[in-house]
């Protein structure tokens, strides 16, 4: 088993972050929000991070808690802007400030030059990016530190998930979800539930940006755009969105998929929107849905019933007959 996970352990890494960035958009998700900006805070982490490498030589494990601190930040007055909106309003929104952060890294230290006066000053060099000095993996049981990193980071916030989604603010969660208008009637602060679960949202994504850099180790603006926010929304998508399981469900899926299917390694979005597809049709709760694995029994009927356009009709009872007379 340990040989298996070194021999993919680049796999496995991508599936922690990937784990991590699902758990991060569910939060949204939760309380009914619409948010594409995850990529926009999973830069700001791994520019944190590559940043505090290079030009401080900090560790980035360290600068975990900056680039938590910076997201919730950054999410702070974002939020306050944007989260009275709604459905397709509140994506475009959330892409836009993606896009911003995108542009930002990309052209930023044009800004930068132009302020300080400085014409060598270079901070987050354009199109061609961060390169964080290689070091020689350091091993823990086997396995590189990174590694166990992301995994401390996913199980830690799957714990504090799993925690939440029982407490009452879990199930006011669930309230603003199912009918905002109701809950709000019932005296529920919705904008304050939802400025919250977006607070920790993009901290966790942008902590999971600072965990990524040592494993990407360029980090460029490329690696941030509207497919990226795409890909960690179908993550849930394809999980399911009721529970924190559904993520974890979704991101393992679709990043190990590519690896089973290497031949349509090109074709990859192609594989993932075809997936998403016939998950909205067919699994709307996601393959994280308990009631589809606790009836797993009864799939061979409920999949007739599904393509026969219901349950097949009882024949009607033949009247007996009566003799004559």
């Amino acid at each position: 088993m340990l040989q298996f996970l070194l021999d993919h352990i680049s796999t496995v890494d991508f599936i922690l972050l990937n784990v991590a960035l699902g758990l991060s958009i569910y939060l949204t998700l939760a309380v009914g929000l619409l948010s594409l900006a995850n990529a926009g805070f999973l830069a700001i982490g791994a520019y944190t991070a590559a940043i505090l490498t290079v030009q401080a030589g900090w560790p980035p494990v360290a600068a975990l808690l900056p680039a938590l601190l910076l997201g919730a930040l950054v999410a702070a007055p974002l939020g306050l802007l944007v989260l009275r909106l709604q459905g397709v309003y509140l994506a475009i929104a959330t892409i836009g400030f993606g896009e911003i952060v995108r542009i930002v890294a990309l052209n930023g230290d044009k800004l930068l030059r132009l302020v300080s006066g400085d014409s060598r000053l270079t901070v987050f060099r354009g199109a061609e990016g961060i390169t964080l000095p290689y070091r020689s993996p350091v091993l823990f049981l086997g396995l590189p530190v990174t590694t166990w990193q992301l995994l401390v980071y996913v199980v830690a916030l799957a714990y504090l998930l799993a925690m939440l989604q029982r407490s009452r603010y879990g199930r006011l969660m669930a309230a603003i979800r199912l009918d905002g208008l109701a809950a709000s009637t019932l005296g529920v602060d919705i904008v304050r539930y939802r400025l919250l679960a977006f607070l920790l949202g993009a901290a966790i994504a942008a902590g999971a940006g600072a965990l990524s850099a040592p494993v990407v180790r360029v980090i460029d603006p490329s690696q941030y755009g509207f497919n990226r926010a795409v890909d960690i929304l179908a993550y849930a998508v394809l999980g399911g969105m009721t529970t924190w399981v559904g993520p974890i469900v979704g991101a393992t899926v679709l990043t190990a998929l590519p690896e089973v299917l290497r031949p349509l390694q090109e074709q990859r979005e192609v594989v993932n929107g075809l997936l998403l597809l016939l998950s909205i049709i067919y699994l709307p709760r996601g393959l994280a849905d308990s009631r589809l694995w606790g009836g797993w029994r009864h799939w061979p009927t409920a999949l007739r019933e599904r393509f026969a356009g219901g349950p097949a009709a009882e024949p009607l009872p033949v009247p007996p007959r009566r003799g004559p007379g």
